[in-house]
């Protein structure tokens, strides 16, 4: 069910992005100008304001649907991660070791690299934002 509708917006949105082809016109008394769209879309608003006041079951619906929807997103988006670390982990795994050899790493690096922090105090310091620097004559 939930196929049909995303298949009927897609092929709304293409069909409303598809050029006329200049062949068809619209009557003479069928144009919108922007004062009417304006006009039109705050009365839309105005009246989905209300929609929870007259609609109150289908509200509380749509909230635990909007809920749902947002879980699944998360839970499908960490699954994507998991995923695409581990692809990568073994992408990394399988390819061939530089010919150079690197310094063992030290405690210090293993714990920065391990609590995210990689900033040296170099890094931290402010820069130095004092006056400028006059020229001696």
């Amino acid at each position: 069910m939930l196929f049909l509708f995303r298949m009927a917006f897609w092929l709304g949105v293409v069909l409303v992005l598809l050029p006329t082809g200049g062949a068809q016109r619209a009557p003479a008394g069928s144009q919108v100008n922007a004062t009417d769209a304006i006009t039109a879309a705050s009365a839309t608003v105005h009246d989905l304001k209300g929609f929870c006041g007259r609609e109150p079951s289908a509200c509380a619906v749509g909230s635990q649907l909007a809920t749902t929807i947002g879980y699944r997103a998360q839970a499908g988006a960490k699954m994507l991660y998991e995923l695409l670390t581990e692809a990568l982990a073994s992408h990394d795994a399988a390819s061939p070791a530089p010919s150079d050899t690197k310094p063992e790493p030290t405690t210090a690096s293993l714990q920065r690299a391990s609590s995210g922090n990689t900033l040296t105090p170099a890094d931290l310091a402010p820069a130095w934002r004092g006056p400028p620097l006059r020229k001696s004559i």
